[in-house]
């Protein structure tokens, strides 16, 4: 291969121009994310039951569609929260179905849940499955507008919908928020009760006023003419003419008679948007897949430039979330951390290694990270932090490969060889080693990419890329490496007898830093046992000082956004939770450094991002988003913002928390209790709960039930009702009258359908003290009676609003945040309370499970381990077919755990967390590691073969392995500061660049004397060979 590109000049030019040209294409074809996107496996069922209570949803509705969904191969997870009249079951498919699996999933799902509705109680509606948990709007706004209706909002924000939806690689167009009308029929009881007309005879009329149905046609003079029967309302007001009256009660009474109709808005809206303390609808642009998002934001800002001057003076469009921008910012800075990276590496070969191999190394570097962009271009790799980072990761290794193959090319001229000696004499002695160590330091990636799980998906670029990389880099080390090495360098000045000559070549390793280093490497193998003795104790040091170092999963990003989570209590109305939540966002909106704020009710925001888990549906619950000027500014508002909630609101539960990176729990500490009686759980749960406050960094505690709630339950007098002929439902319906309004048709309005509510006059709603004279029509008696004849004492009744459970048992759980913004993580919370926790006695058939980040971290590092063993073994057999020898690959591992002393001493100095990312960065040491210690084993062998003395061939072998093993570690050691000041890499950062200088040091130290001790090699005269 090598004979090959040193002949074949123009091959060599034209794959250094493929690459290079492709390599730039593909660059700038390449798909750009802030980080890459994985797959949401989960879908909802939802089963609306009115009337019923959480237990009754629960028994009746709940269980039987469990049961079907249980069918479902490979199922994961189901879980479901029961509340009144509704029931959400929520499934997760296992991490191993595939993307383009999943609609096979969810069409086999809704077959069995349209195979269950036939054992659904009679009053429950049809089950809907949703599975579009997998939009994410990366473009997200507000529009509002200062003295516009909310029918003005939303007629402008339909018009944006129709016009953005055109555009280029735009998905779909969402609009929330928008309050939805009704027509309200408020009924006078007192002209009802004197006219006797009833309920049912209103809904009836209302509902065949105003269908649409087929009169036919009518045939004639060879014409079909359709019939069309005028007489739908036309008008709100149309509906107050409508005659109401029976014949015989001596004229026409009309619906106006008994009513006044009025067209409102619904008093329990879904969703609630304020943006900067105006109302506001959400808007939010999802794109279509493969796209390059930051072009597709350019068309969609370009687009709404010139949709601009055709909205309403005063109505604007504030941005939440603008994925392009942060994408754009994301990865320009990356580049340029990418671009930091590269030079530093390529001016420490220039100082270290010459100009001419510098800039030579420096070529072939380039050309590798181009060649990696094709490759990735062909995977459908995107341009993001992962796939970014990996590069930085890999520069290090990169030059590995070209460093041994050109300081092995150096030391071949100096001794005389030629070019071409010199690089056929390199590359035959090292491409099976440098391919085995390349193929062990990929190995070591290849749990992340091979871990089944999200987690494992979302960082499983970083395997990908440095698989090409280092694979490029071996290839290009063996093949242009010679070729510009030819290039540059000329031939070796002749000299007279000095071709063969072996005690007159110069000696490459006579400077000064490699005297020093033979000295002490000869030290240390005469001392071998105290070195190695020395060894393990820093080893045994660092493992008992791992504990100082603490834990966590992933940090928060660096998007200047925070939430503010507040749930009000259990049974607040939505509006007065609106109130609150207005009250909190006018504070939070006077704090300087606060750009913007958004404000939800009765849920969590649009998906605007992978990582962002919008809260379920809930009245009592509201959300602020908070746009701050920097990061910096973001963490000293959270702790504002904490101290304002606490003195001023105390009454509600919250939790203030940054924009998360990588999947995450619901919370961050989940203590789970699994048992069937409501009131046992709870008695457990609050237990659970004092251990929790009693920490003082634990916070935002609460529970999944929430607090119970007051129910009243008049009581059905059944003897005195069958008396008079009423029902339980001619009750109901007098009750929902009187409150919430009965549905009775629909009013059309171009493509709207609008409500239309039978409800009581305002006046005589919500009192409790008129509920015992309120009329109940009897059928039997076709008139009405009193409620009170047949209904008792109210009474209330404390009851749980929710009931939730979890694979298909009742589970009540604990949540809690470790106390933001104290350095505290999670794990180390729950170290401490962890104890005192599973020491509370369990009755029998009640267990306790722990979720939050510690559920999410374990089976994280569960799926990565999965594959780990078989990896390392991997390795270490690549290792023993190497060298053949059991002994040699020991001594090479014996390198591995040493790497811990440099790991945990980093971390402590740096006070950074032992993070996912820190554990990817510990797999990819021992890769490097290992191709470290395998070239200086390489070399020793080869000394040994050269040399009588077997200790000098050990001590020569390290010497000369001096320059590239330092050069590669330095490289990536240096290579790695840009990603400092990353808060998601700066762990890997701290982790690769101690590990990788201990290591280093110690493989040029440690592994000799272990290879020494291994083979019992002597110092002195007892190291000769015998014969």
């Amino acid at each position: 291969m090598v004979d090959y590109f040193l002949r074949h000049k123009v091959i060599s030019w034209m794959v250094v121009l493929l690459l290079s040209v492709g390599g730039v294409t593909s660059f700038f074809g390449l798909g750009q994310l802030e980080f890459p996107e994985f797959t949401i496996r989960n879908a909802v069922v939802i089963t609306q039951y009115p009337g019923a209570t959480p237990k009754q949803v629960e028994e009746e509705v709940t269980l039987p569609l469990e049961k079907a969904i249980q069918q479902i191969p490979n199922l994961k997870r189901v879980s479901s929260v029961n509340s009144s009249g509704l029931s959400q079951i929520t499934l997760e498919l296992e991490s191993s179905v595939r993307e383009d699996e999943m609609q096979q999933y969810w069409d086999l799902l809704r077959r069995k849940i349209n195979d269950a509705q036939s054992s659904l109680p009679p009053g429950s509606g049809s089950s809907i499955v949703n599975d579009d948990f997998g939009d994410v709007f990366g473009l997200l706004y507000n529009l509002s507008g200062k003295g516009y209706s909310a029918h003005d909002l939303e007629d402008q924000a339909d018009f944006l919908q129709r016009e953005l939806t055109l555009v280029e690689g735009v998905k779909k167009v969402s609009i929330v928020g928008a309050r939805s009308e009704q027509v309200i029929v408020a009924l006078d009881r007192d002209r009802m009760q004197a006219l006797n007309i009833s309920p049912d005879q209103l809904a009836n009329l209302l509902n065949a006023q105003n269908v649409v149905g087929d009169a036919g046609r009518i045939r004639q003079n060879g014409l079909s003419l359709e019939l069309q029967p005028s007489g739908e309302f036309q008008s709100v007001q149309d509906l107050e003419r409508l005659v109401v009256g029976r014949p015989g009660n001596g004229g026409l009474i009309r619906l106006g008679d008994i009513a006044s109709v009025s067209r409102e808005y619904t008093e329990s809206p879904s969703r609630l948007y304020h943006t900067d303390g105006e109302t506001a609808l959400s808007l939010g642009i999802s794109f279509a897949s493969g796209v390059n998002v930051v072009e597709v934001g350019a068309l969609v800002d370009k687009r709404l430039g010139e949709l601009e001057s055709r909205m309403p003076l005063g109505m604007e469009l504030t941005t939440v979330y603008h994925q392009p921008q942060v994408v754009d910012e994301a990865v320009s800075g990356f580049l340029i951390n990418l671009a930091e990276a590269v030079g530093i590496v390529i001016l420490v070969l220039l100082v270290f290694m010459g100009v001419k191999s510098g800039v030579l190394m420096g070529l072939v570097l380039l050309i590798t990270i181009l060649g990696t962009f094709v490759m990735m271009s062909i995977h459908g790799i995107e341009l993001q932090k992962i796939s970014l980072g990996a590069l930085i990761i890999a520069l290090g290794m990169l030059v590995d490969n070209a460093i041994v193959v050109t300081e092995g090319m150096l030391i071949g001229l100096k001794r005389g060889k030629t070019k071409r000696q010199a690089a056929f004499e390199v590359v035959n002695q090292n491409r099976m080693p440098l391919l085995g160590a390349t193929v062990i330091a990929i190995t070591a990636f290849a749990p992340i990419g091979l871990s089944p799980d999200a987690t494992g998906e979302f960082v499983g670029s970083l395997f990908w890329v440095l698989c090409y990389s280092l694979l490029l880099s071996w290839i290009t080390a063996l093949t242009l490496t010679p070729f510009f090495f030819d290039m540059f360098f000329r031939e070796a000045r002749e000299t007279a007898g000095s071709d063969t000559d072996e005690n007159q070549e110069e000696d490459p390793y006579r400077g000064v830093i490699f005297r020093g280093f033979r000295s002490l490497l000869s030290w240390a193998i005469r001392l071998r046992w105290l070195t190695l003795g020395g060894a393990v104790a820093l080893l045994v040091a660092a493992v008992m000082s791992f504990g100082q170092v603490k834990n966590a999963f992933f940090p928060d990003a660096s998007t200047p956004l925070f939430f503010v989570d507040v749930w009000m209590p259990e049974g607040t109305d939505v509006l007065a939770t609106e109130a609150r939540i207005a009250d909190l966002e006018q504070q939070v909106l006077k704090m300087d450094k606060v750009n913007h704020v958004t404000s939800v009710t009765g849920g969590g925001a649009q998906r605007f991002t992978l990582t962002y888990s919008p809260e379920d549906s809930y009245a009592s619950f509201g959300q602020l988003i908070v746009e701050t000027q920097d990061r910096a500014s973001r963490e000293a508002r959270m702790e504002k913002v904490i101290r304002l909630v606490r003195a001023e609101y105390p009454e509600v539960e919250y939790k203030v928390q940054a924009l998360q990176v990588g999947p995450s729990a619901k919370a961050s500490l989940e203590a789970r209790l699994y048992g069937e009686d409501p009131a046992v759980l709870r008695q457990l749960a609050g237990k659970v709960r004092s251990v929790f406050e009693e920490e003082p960094l634990a916070d935002s505690i609460r529970l999944s039930w929430r607090n119970r709630v007051n129910r009243i339950e008049p009581e059905f007098l059944d003897d005195q009702a069958r008396r008079v002929g009423v029902t339980r439902d001619s009750l109901h319906q007098a009750l929902l009258i009187n409150s919430d309004g009965e549905s009775v048709g629909v009013y059309r309005e171009g493509s709207e359908l609008i409500p239309i509510l039978l409800r009581g006059e305002e006046r005589q709603r919500f009192d409790l003290d008129t509920l015992a004279s309120l009329n109940v029509w009897s059928d039997e008696q076709e008139t009405y009676v009193p409620a009170g004849s047949v209904m008792g004492p109210l009474e209330t009744e404390l009851r749980d609003p929710l009931i939730k459970r979890r694979d298909r048992q009742r589970m009540l759980a604990v949540y809690a945040e470790p106390m933001p913004l104290s350095g505290e993580t999670a794990a180390s919370v729950l170290g401490r309370i962890r104890p005192k926790i599973e020491a509370i006695e369990l009755p029998e058939g009640y267990h306790l499970e722990w979720g939050g980040e510690y559920e999410t971290s374990s089976e994280a590092q569960e799926a990565l381990f999965s594959s780990l063993p078989m990896g390392l073994l991997g390795m270490f057999v690549i290792t023993v077919l190497l060298f053949s020898n059991l002994r040699q690959a020991l001594a090479i591992w014996s390198i591995v755990p040493l790497t811990l002393i440099g790991i945990v001493s980093g971390l402590i100095v740096f006070g950074a967390p032992f993070t996912f990312m820190a554990l990817l960065g510990t797999l990819s040491l021992i890769g490097m590691v290992l191709k470290n210690a395998i070239v200086l084993v390489e070399e020793i062998n080869v000394q040994l073969d050269e040399q009588e003395d077997r200790f000098q061939a050990v001590v020569q072998a390290a010497v000369s392995r001096v320059r590239p093993v330092s050069m590669a570690a330095i490289t990536t050691m240096l290579g790695m500061i840009p990603l400092f000041p990353d808060a998601f890499f700066s762990s890997m950062a701290v982790v690769i660049v101690f590990g990788l200088g201990v290591a280093t040091l110690l493989t040029l130290v440690v592994l000799p004397v272990a290879y020494c001790a291994f083979f019992r090699i002597p110092t002195g005269n007892k190291s000769m060979k015998t014969s």
